[in-house]
């Protein structure tokens, strides 16, 4: 049985990594969790008792909390501007990390974190958990058999709605050194199953991002971009928090020689065109929507990471697959505001937009 502990217990945490861990408690025990406000920490742990599982302890002080308790892992929940510290404190008392995307808000950090845990022989993963969606899955079978023939191009839409009390809730939330915006926060997930599916390696990016109505957060809440990648195709980013009156959809399209696909949905759920040779349609066109844009990814990723240290292998997201759509966040924030394309690599940090809104 692995042994987790859970540092950040608040939205994500208390809906999505509870769920992850009751649904695979056959495999991974929950053993503590901490937040600075113990309020949430007892909440998470009442939700893990209701269901069942044995009740963990809580802690506000996570360093605390790592030296008195024994983990084989820890999944790292809070703030995103938090994730690279605690990220370091963790790994650096020999213990596994998942963190929540972004795994960090600069290049130096991302490379630091990956450094580490490769140097030290430890599983650093990310939750980029639509990875895991049945219909990304039966696309990366095609991609993976070659069924597309030559990839040509493709783009990534998230089409959402954030509205003023969402960020009432969170005051760090579009904030340049503790967030990011609309790109970083809401569409890292669906850049992320961009670049994997056309190669994982991008040249270069020219972007542009814009604040139209969210003068109460510091960072963006739209961003576009082009993606050229390293083998010829090219990739469009849409993101958007400004869909009234609510989320629209999230929607992953790829053209190839000899296939084309589209899935969409409320957050790349449901194929919505599937066209290959002798192929007109796939069951995965009638899945519903899931409950909220999270979707229902958490519970296989956690089960890949858990298998991952019984493996003795990489997580399916590790530190490098995590880095990629975070590095193409800050190139489209580093070519809107030097208004150039930005050649890969580079390094930037989101600490160097803070005057550009």
């Amino acid at each position: 049985m692995i042994k987790m502990g859970l540092i950040g217990c608040g939205r994500i945490a208390s809906k999505k990594h509870t769920e992850a861990v009751i649904k695979n408690s056959d495999i991974v025990e929950l053993t503590a969790v901490c937040d600075i406000v113990k309020e949430n920490a007892e909440k998470l742990a009442d939700i893990i008792e209701k269901s069942g599982l044995k009740r963990p302890l809580v802690y506000t002080d996570y360093n605390e909390m790592t030296e008195k308790e024994h983990f084989d892992f820890v999944t790292i929940a809070t703030e995103s501007g938090k994730h690279h510290d605690i990220s370091m404190d963790v790994m650096k008392k020999n213990i596994n990390v998942l963190t929540e995307k972004p795994m960090a808000l600069s290049t130096k950090d991302m490379d630091e974190m990956i450094d580490f845990s490769e140097k030290n022989g430890l599983n650093l993963g990310v939750c980029f958990q639509n990875r895991f969606n049945p219909p990304v899955q039966e696309l990366r079978k095609k991609i993976e058999n070659g069924d597309f023939g030559k990839l040509f191009h493709g783009q990534i839409s998230i089409r959402w709605n954030r509205n003023i009390d969402y960020y009432k809730q969170a005051p760090w939330r579009g904030t340049w050194s503790m967030d990011g915006g609309t790109l970083m926060n809401q569409c890292t997930h669906g850049i992320d199953l961009l670049i994997w599916t056309f190669g994982g390696e991008i040249e270069e990016i020219s972007g542009k991002i814009a604040n139209f109505n969210h003068p109460y957060n510091e960072a963006e809440d739209f961003g576009s971009a082009v993606v050229k990648f390293k083998n010829g195709c090219i990739g469009i980013i849409e993101g958007t928090a400004d869909v009234y009156p609510k989320n629209l959809n999230e929607t992953l399209s790829v053209f190839g020689e000899n296939g084309s696909v589209v899935i969409g949905g409320l957050a790349v759920n449901k194929i919505e065109t599937w066209n290959f040779q002798n192929e007109s349609g796939h069951p995965f066109q009638n899945l519903p929507d899931p409950e909220t844009v999270y979707g229902e990814g958490h519970v296989p990723l956690y089960k890949d990471f858990i298998s991952s240290l019984n493996e003795n292998r990489k997580p399916l997201v590790d530190g490098r697959e995590g880095k990629k759509a975070v590095q193409a966040v800050l190139a489209i924030y580093k070519s809107s505001e030097e208004n150039k394309i930005i050649k890969f690599p580079f390094d930037f940090s989101t600490d160097e937009m803070k005057y550009y809104l």
